[in-house]
């Protein structure tokens, strides 16, 4: 089966083409580095000819909310263009858990812009929204920072390894066409300022963080149903906790 990774190069895009791979399938790894540009259109149609199914995992370079909004929504209907050209006849795009629900952040409104192109084309689809990746965690803490403090909300959270989301997203693409929303998750809640204070110890910093509810998230207000999935969420088996240990383990190693 020849299935098509956009983003095939990043984080949760290089697991899933090595899945796939392993699997015995014809997995594609298209990015702008391989000559395949959803922006433009460059290559999409040769690398897409003879593809079963498509997986979208591409990401903005920028978050600012015009350029993000601008790419998801070019990038999306340039490849589901191309896709219907081709008689793709699966489309799995990589979303997030609660967009809806937070609906301040511009990167959440983009992404609902794309999963709205997708809902809307004739190819078959299936969009998992996903929790945050363990990695965030230091994206979260970079955005907190501000004038030597780190402020964080106090918001509810379920967050989920990259290694489970890409063995959700291959399972996904080789399966049949959903036509529906998946939500997927990692096995335990916890705050945004209990998860980014476990991560700050692990990688032993010790600077405090100042936790207050009304502190936003990306934009967003939270409060304990705005990043969690709901009760027929797939879930993942790594722990936060494990997901540490072995983080620093492959650190110092």
């Amino acid at each position: 089966m020849k299935i098509v990774v956009i983003g095939g190069s990043g984080l949760i895009g290089s697991k899933v083409v090595a899945l796939l791979r392993q699997r015995g399938h014809q997995a594609v790894a298209a990015s702008p580095a391989s000559g395949v540009d959803a922006i433009t259109g460059e290559g999409l149609d040769l690398a897409l000819a003879g593809a079963q199914a498509a997986v979208d995992l591409s990401n903005s370079p920028s978050f600012e909310d015009g350029a993000v909004m601008a790419f998801f929504q070019t990038s999306g209907r340039n490849l589901l263009r191309a896709e219907h050209g081709a008689g793709v006849g699966h489309h799995v795009a990589l979303s997030i858990v609660g967009i809806e629900r937070n609906t301040g952040s511009g990167y959440y409104r983009a992404k609902l812009a794309q999963e709205a192109l997708i809902k809307a084309s004739p190819v078959p689809w299936t969009i998992l929204r996903s929790t945050q990746f363990f990695p965030f965690a230091a994206g979260v803490i970079q955005d907190g920072a501000k004038n030597g403090e780190i402020r964080l909300s106090t918001g509810m959270m379920q967050p989920i390894a990259p290694d489970d989301v890409a063995a959700f997203v291959a399972d996904t693409a080789l399966g049949s066409p959903a036509n529906d929303t998946i939500e997927i998750a990692g096995p335990e809640r916890i705050r945004v300022n209990d998860f980014a204070r476990a991560y700050m110890d692990a990688h032993g910093d010790a600077r405090p963080i100042v936790a207050e509810a009304h502190t936003p998230f990306w934009g967003a207000e939270l409060d304990d149903r705005s990043l969690t999935p709901g009760d027929h969420a797939r879930l993942g088996k790594t722990t936060f906790a494990q997901w540490l240990r072995e983080d620093a383990a492959a650190r110092t190693s």
